[in-house]
């Protein structure tokens, strides 16, 4: 049955009749209302509390109004793209009227617009019908007493702010730039394993930031330039050729003094996932879709992973075949981390040496005639990487600042000098040459096993009433548990982390039973969620969720503490 839509005036009765009242009189707002001819607000929940989460809101606008040319949403991606350029223009246009107007959240409006990254989002959805913005409103409150005439203000406002959803108030220019960038980005990403890469950065790139916590970029920094021998180009539907460094599949080494770039690098690199908004810097860092920072996570909580690749016969006779722990150490954790990021289809691997354990990346020559082998149940990274390159075609970037046995087994080394890259492969094979490392390969001649493992019904206890909530990028909260997500590096919003708790529910409600592998019903979700829209896991149009991918998605799994899990047969 469709929902009657009330009209300016029969929103402006009900707040002059509940003004002064309770706060839950707000209640009866709840409905749809035509703020102006083809304009349409939805009132779909109202807060209970002037201090509880701002109630859920929306605005529709017919597409025989806001007429935006359908070549802009034809693809999903150019739809992604331009669903971000409205969601960010909005917020833009809504600051001012974004202001405290009494107790608690009372006068705020909250649009989840993102930052630098580009991700399907939650709070946009264009269609060849409507245009339609979710946000989140504090309807405003006197102590706990409503303050109507302070609320019709925030309507006003949004009356006025409506029409910057319109094509017509947009920038046409702006609007295809941003759309054309993106998708031509993710043309690029698709060519990456056509060509054999794994990365490009794009010369002109500006890759530092400003600080650990603005990722705008950083004024007056060096632009990023690509040593000729590992100069690529690609061509583009609407920037031409584009050329720039292209990094080759393989054992890649990032090297060089402290403080030259090597982790700014990296970083750029592990953000490169994403899209970036124009003026990023960043926008032409095109990494593998399948590209996953690991590092070591000391005390974090492990589940039947199988690290034998990594190590075997630990003291006490602990099975590595399937670990469990609730006290990772460095080394463990790190072996867990890459053997979860295979079992759910990575081809990159990021790793830095700050957050690497020693013990897991190397054993010198001395080490290993002081230690020998069948005292020491660690296989290091070094005698690893070139194998799961070989038979999983697994590729490895690493940044090392001390370790110089990995030149041996690396294909290509970047040297940052003064954040300005330099090829030094055929300088660190000279050096191989001169200065052999000596130490005898500890591998048995092939990696070993990636297995699956199938998430068990007791892992779930949460019930109805129970809520998922999300703290910053750092924890969800799902039910009673507390997941610490702090060390997953590419969680880049909040947005993504309150999407990942509502899929650890929906999978609980509704795949967790069918008893199929992780990430099977993982990428069964995600494909839901492209197909049906973020409503699947919440049953209502919610304006705060945005896509992370499946590395992210299993990264949380793997971290909770109720998990239990067995392996496929």
């Amino acid at each position: 049955m469709k929902e009657k839509v009330r009209d300016w005036e029969d929103l402006k009765k009900i707040l002059s009749r509940i003004q002064g009242k309770g706060y839950k009189a707000y209640r009866e707002l709840e409905g749809t209302y035509l703020l102006s001819p083809g304009i349409i607000f939805f009132l779909d929940h109202a807060q209970p509390d002037p201090f509880a989460t701002p109630s859920r809101v929306r605005i529709r606008v017919s597409m025989k109004k806001a007429l935006y040319p359908s070549h802009l949403y034809s693809h999903p991606v150019r739809k992604m793209a331009l669903e971000n350029f409205i969601l960010k223009n909005f917020s833009s246009s809504l600051k001012p009227f974004s202001f405290k107007r009494g107790t608690g959240n009372s006068g705020l409006f909250r649009v989840y617009s993102g930052g630098q990254e580009i991700l399907k989002r939650s709070g946009c959805e264009v269609t060849p019908d409507y245009v339609e913005v979710r946000f989140r409103m504090g309807l405003p409150a006197e102590g706990r007493r409503i303050k109507g005439r302070e609320l019709l203000h925030m309507l006003e406002g949004l009356k006025k702010v409506s029409p910057s959803l319109l094509y017509s108030n947009l920038s046409p220019q702006e609007v295809e730039e941003f759309v054309n960038l993106v998708e031509d980005v993710e043309k690029i990403r698709e060519e990456l394993r056509e060509r054999r890469l794994v990365a490009f950065i794009k010369e002109g790139s500006i890759l530092p930031r400003r600080s650990g916590v603005d990722e705008r970029p950083l004024e007056n920094a060096i632009p990023f330039h690509s040593p000729p021998p590992l100069k690529v180009s690609f061509s583009t539907l609407h920037h031409g050729k584009v050329e720039g460094m292209g990094i080759p599949e393989g054992v890649t080494l990032i090297v060089g003094g402290g403080f030259h770039g090597k982790t700014t690098l990296l970083n750029a690199i592990e953000r490169g996932v994403y899209p970036h908004i124009p003026g990023d810097g960043r926008e032409w860092v095109v990494s593998d879709s399948a590209t996953v920072k690991v590092r070591s996570e000391d005390g974090r909580y492990i589940e039947g992973v199988d690290i034998s690749p990594f190590i075997k016969d630990l003291p006490g006779g602990k099975d590595t075949t399937f670990f469990s722990t609730e006290d990772a150490s460095g080394s463990t954790s790190l072996a867990s981390c890459i053997m979860e990021a295979l079992e759910m289809g990575a081809r990159v691997l990021l790793l830095d040496e700050d957050t690497s354990a020693t013990n897991f990346l190397i054993r010198d020559a001395r080490m290993q005639r002081l230690i020998s082998k069948d005292r020491e149940p660690i296989t290091p990274f070094i005698d690893k990487a070139r194998l799961l390159y070989r038979e999983l075609k697994v590729s490895t970037i690493l940044v090392l600042g001390g370790s110089g046995d990995y030149l041996e087994v690396a294909d290509t080394v970047i040297g940052m000098n003064e954040y300005v890259p330099e090829d030094l492969t055929q300088e660190a094979r000279k050096v191989c040459q001169f200065l052999p490392s000596r130490r005898k390969i500890e591998s048995e001649g092939e990696f070993g096993k990636v297995k699956e493992r199938i998430v068990l019904k007791e892992s779930f206890s949460l019930q109805r009433k129970d809520k998922v909530r999300s703290k910053g990028v750092k924890e969800i909260v799902l039910g009673k548990d507390l997941i610490d997500v702090s060390d997953v590096e590419q969680i880049v919003e909040e947005t993504q982390l309150r999407c990942i708790g509502e899929i650890m529910r929906f999978y609980g409600k509704k795949m967790v039973e069918k008893g199929v592998p992780l990430r099977e019903s993982i990428e069964q979700i995600l494909k839901l969620i492209e197909e049906e829209g973020f409503q699947i896991l919440t049953r209502y149009p919610p304006p705060d969720l945005s896509l992370p991918r499946i590395f992210e998605v299993a990264s949380a799994f793997n971290r909770w503490r109720s998990l239990r899990v067995k392996q496929k047969d």
